[in-house]
């Protein structure tokens, strides 16, 4: 089969195909023909060597890179009930998915309902899982709450503003130009503007009547880390769920007692669909809102084999506006 690997860590000329064997399902694990795999930023991180000491996410060369997908079941191990030859799935947070078979634990695995196209379900499992986590688990937003998304623009940004949304809650997004504002305002955002921290905190105060924000959801880091805590309100939360723009800093805790008594949390995916059932409740809760069309994944750009070099720039070089995908085996629907 074909796939795309690291055999170093570095930039992205450290991605190289190859021809290897088509792998085998163990116990509990099932193969899954790919159609689509889903381009994340965290496949950016495995590339530069992030993971090497994680103990959530083993990392050990070479190793295939992406961490999400959709296509057909192709075959089954043993110890794995509910799936058959043929059924389409999705999965996402198990590596290989730049490939055109991968093995994954049955348990992460969800079925893709037939109303769903599988450039869709490989765009939005990993992106619509952790937006579903914080609006509904971390964040627990509800109406008459205001939250501040910052980069408002991007695949987990979007689909985090229309879950706020639809749970009745203020949006305010950050996104770093007119055009991100514009596609953070078009998810449903009430208000947009740029990173700027004295120009965050005056529309934080401006959209909650002069209180702050209930909720800062920041997957920037060290960038913005400051205006989210400046933008909360007393008693407020800050939800750091990644660090694009570099290791995240610590945090005095009496900085967040200065702020106000401030909560904050640094969640994780893995924690929040830590079994088949999770899982499958939460890729439900994304599948039957696209396929219904009242959740909408915004794919950026598609990108062939010879264009992950250029996938990775774009997320490293912030292009990229929405989801990225790569297209593997579009015959397969």
């Amino acid at each position: 089969m074909r796939a795309m690997i690291i055999e170093a860590y570095g930039g992205p000329e450290v991605v190289t195909p190859r021809d290897l064997p088509v792998p085998e399902p163990g116990p509990g694990e099932v193969r899954i023909r790919i159609a689509w795999s889903g381009i994340n930023f965290m496949d950016v991180h495995t590339r530069r060597g992030k993971y090497v000491t994680s103990a959530n996410y083993t990392t050990t060369l070479p190793l295939t890179l992406g961490i999400e997908g959709a296509g057909v079941i192709d075959a089954i191990g043993p110890e794995v009930d509910g799936w058959m030859v043929g059924d389409r799935a999705a999965w996402c947070v198990a590596r290989g998915s730049y490939a055109d078979y991968a093995v994954v634990p049955a348990w992460r695995v969800a079925p893709v309902p037939d109303g769903l196209s599988l450039d869709l379900a490989a765009a939005s499992m990993f992106q619509g899982l952790t937006a579903h986590y914080l609006a509904h688990d971390v964040g627990r937003l509800a109406p008459g709450h205001v939250c501040l998304v910052h980069a408002g623009s991007g695949g987990i940004g979007q689909i985090l503003i229309q879950f706020a949304k639809r749970l009745g809650a203020t949006v305010l997004a950050t996104a770093s130009s007119e055009a991100k504002r514009a596609a953070a305002l078009a998810a449903g955002a009430d208000a947009a503007c740029d990173y700027d921290h004295d120009r965050v905190i005056a529309a934080a105060r401006a959209i909650s009547e002069g209180r702050g924000v209930d909720v800062a959801f920041d997957a920037v880091g060290p960038a913005t880390i400051d205006t989210s805590i400046d933008a909360l309100r007393r008693f407020g939360l800050l939800v750091l769920y990644g660090s694009n723009s570099g290791p995240p800093p610590a945090i005095a805790p009496m900085r967040l007692a200065d702020a106000g008594s401030l909560y904050f949390t640094r969640p994780r995916l893995n924690h929040y669909a830590a079994d088949a059932a999770a899982t499958r409740a939460r890729a439900a809760a994304v599948f039957e809102g696209l396929a219904a069309g009242t959740l909408r994944v915004a794919i950026d750009r598609v990108y062939d084999w010879d264009g992950i070099a250029e996938a990775h720039a774009a997320l490293e070089e912030r292009r990229s506006v929405g989801k990225s995908v790569l297209r593997i085996d579009p015959t397969i629907t």
